[in-house]
Parts: C-alpha cells; sequence; structure tokens
C-alpha cells in the first residue's frame, strides 16, 4: 500500500472519528492534529488501536510520541516504514 493511500485512509478515520462535530474543519495532511485540538491524549491512544488494527502493524509505547502520531502525514509515514521494516523480516 502507498504512503498516499495511506494518508487518504487516516485523513478520512480522524475526519469521522474526531471532527465529526466539526465537519467544516479542513483539516490538511500537515496539520498538528495535537495542538490543534483535534485529538487528546485519549484520541492518540484510538489513533493507535485503529492503527494497529488497520495495517496489521504493532506499536511499541515508545513509538507514540509526537514524531509519529502529530499529523496525518507522520502517521502514514509511520505506517509506511513500520510496513516496509515488516516485510523485510
Amino acid at each position: 500500500m502507498s504512503e498516499a493511500d495511506i494518508l487518504q485512509q487516516v485523513l478520512s478515520f480522524v475526519v469521522a472519528n474526531f471532527l465529526y462535530m466539526r465537519r467544516n474543519k479542513d483539516l490538511k495532511e500537515d496539520d498538528s492534529l495535537l495542538r490543534n485540538g483535534v485529538i487528546t491524549s485519549l484520541g492518540v491512544m484510538e489513533l493507535v488501536d485503529w492503527v494497529e488494527e488497520t495495517f496489521g502493524v504493532q506499536v511499541e509505547p515508545g513509538e507514540i510520541t509526537e514524531q509519529n502520531f502529530d499529523t496525518a502525514r507522520s502517521v502514514a509515514q509511520f505506517v509506511r516504514a513500520k510496513s516496509a521494516a515488516m516485510a523485510a523480516t
């Protein structure tokens, strides 16, 4: 699966699950989910669970960082890298 496909799925999930009351909010792939108040720390955990279930990757506790889960793009890049690493083993 391409990073662009993953990115679209992440954006769709975030909009459907965290912006359902703010449909007029235009979420861009590089918008900070945390700093813009789109998700809270509990929302990050929900996003992590969804990533694991949807993409079949195991997210280690140390990987739950702002670098990996702050924007839709960073989530997509993380998933793509994890998928590639799993395929290489």
